[in-house]
């Protein structure tokens, strides 16, 4: 791989690292930390903690459906005339 191709995925792991642990602190610690410190005012409400996985995944499914779409429009063969 090029140098450019393993600086990508080494910010693509990163990104991921770093989203892994902020979910999940936001998820399994933070309710165990009381509400008026600090700590609190870096992460978002906890409606979102289900709101935005939800989008998220729609989103996902919506793309492989438009995908998946437009991979059988393209490989259609056109009707034979007789």
């Amino acid at each position: 791989a090029t140098a450019t191709d393993q600086l990508v995925g080494f910010g693509l792991v990163a990104f991921s690292l770093v989203l892994f642990v902020y979910y999940t602190l936001w998820i399994i610690i933070l309710p165990f930390i009381d509400s008026d410190h600090g700590i609190h005012q870096y992460f978002l409400p906890r409606e979102y903690a289900v709101i935005i996985p939800v989008a998220a995944g729609l989103l996902l499914l919506l793309f492989i459906g438009v995908f998946i779409m437009f991979v059988m429009w393209k490989s259609r063969k056109p009707a034979k005339k007789s």
